[in-house]
């Protein structure tokens, strides 16, 4: 097989590492298949965004797929936002039409303002109902697949929509994107990110007063979407003064105490563990303990700080949670005793504990932070991982390991 067969076959394939092999060993980052469609554009069907970035490294962006399509508006077609994005950092070109005459904005309006079942319905020919698949990508944002019949999008329209406007220089109103975000039931989906992340963007006083006002609404999710705005305006402020935080704290303090839904509470609780305000210690202690697990995970790596100082009751609360029953609260724990001073042996001996875990990612996470404290115990479960590349999730865990016992005498 030639290295561009194989290039081609391990992009529809979805191997990452089998593009890069192939582009070692002499393919054509252009090479098409049967049909004369490019590899990137190849990529782009298939969804893997690992894959499309490989590519887009080397490979022409503008390069047209035998429909008159290249591949940014391959992306936007499909509804992919991620591949959308990786095309644009590396330089697509945003004025590309389609047959239709519509460029990446205007095919993404289109999709948005059409629905994508309906468009489905119209392109494919068919009335049956849509085969919907839920997708979780590794930072926990959320979107659909939707299929008919060969056909198949994601609803990542609305995101791409959002994300694009400001490059064309649109400005939709705070009440368009945040009808835009209500459109969707679960709050983690991109469309939320991305809207509340266009509105921080823009460093406007007239956005954080909307957003402030939602805080207090009867639809929790109104109350979410305004939090959210307000937890990455303060986040993302590179001001030397950190004008937001005192604010945001102030508001944030008196509503984790009324707040009863989970999805609100989780973004208040971020939101108060992203600041230096010593106020933030004690309710972050007591969220450390609530019902939900993703409040608890928040809670925990709030609490680092403290953990670091030495300080016994958020000590005393973070070792209780390696015990969590809930696995990514127990890792969050094991990521936050790592901090904990070096003289103090309890930190030690939890992570210790947590080296047999059910859950892989917790081991693993307890073995990487005992090599950081100097502390053998972790070196067993280290060696089975010898040698994994950086398509595994533990790749930087594990590098900070082996970087600091390289770096250890």
């Amino acid at each position: 097989m030639t290295p561009d067969a194989r290039l081609v076959a391990a992009v529809r394939g979805g191997n990452a590492a089998g593009v890069k092999a192939a582009l070692e060993a002499g393919a054509d980052p252009d090479a098409v298949d049967e049909h004369g469609t490019p590899a990137l554009c190849l990529a782009v069907d298939t969804f893997d965004t690992a894959v499309v970035e490989e590519l887009a490294w080397c490979a022409r962006l503008d390069r047209t797929a035998p429909d008159g399509r290249p591949p940014l508006l391959r992306a936007v077609d499909r509804g992919d936002y991620d591949s959308t994005v990786v095309l644009i950092a590396k330089g697509a070109h945003l004025w590309a039409k389609d047959a239709e005459g519509r460029d990446a904005l205007a095919l993404a309006r289109y999709w948005h303002e059409t629905g994508a079942a309906l468009e489905l319905r119209r392109r494919t020919g068919l009335t049956g109902p849509v085969r919907r698949t839920a997708i979780r990508d590794e930072d926990g944002c959320t979107r659909e697949e939707i299929t008919l019949g060969e056909l198949t999008v994601r609803t990542g329209h609305a995101a791409i929509l959002t994300f694009l406007e400001p490059k064309y220089g649109v400005r939709p109103s705070f009440g368009d994107l945040l009808a835009r975000a209500l459109a969707e039931a679960d709050v983690d989906h991109v469309v939320w990110w991305t809207t509340t992340g266009v509105l921080q963007e823009r460093h406007d006083p007239q956005v954080w007063q909307a957003a402030a006002a939602l805080c207090a609404r009867p639809d929790p999710r109104e109350r979410c979407f305004g939090a959210e705005v307000l937890r990455v305006t303060n986040l993302f402020d590179e001001s030397e003064d950190s004008r937001f935080e005192g604010p945001l704290v102030d508001l944030f303090l008196v509503r984790a105490e009324e707040e009863t839904d989970p999805r609100v509470l989780r973004v208040l609780t971020a939101g108060l563990a992203d600041t230096t305000d010593p106020r933030r210690v004690d309710p972050l202690r007591a969220l450390a303990a609530h019902d939900d697990g993703r409040v608890r995970e928040r809670a925990v790596h709030g609490l680092a700080e403290q953990v670091a100082a030495g300080d016994s009751g958020s000590l005393t609360v973070v070792l209780a949670r390696t015990r969590d029953a809930v696995a990514d609260v127990r890792r969050a724990a094991c990521l936050t005793l790592a901090e904990a001073p070096a003289n103090l042996p309890a930190p030690s001996d939890a992570l210790a504990a947590r080296l047999d875990d059910e859950d892989e990612a917790v081991r693993v996470t307890a073995a990487t932070r005992l090599v950081l404290r100097d502390d053998p115990r972790g070196d067993e479960v280290l060696r089975d991982y010898a040698g994994i590349g950086e398509d595994s999730p533990y790749f930087w865990l594990l590098y900070d390991a082996w970087h600091h016992q390289r770096r250890t005498p």
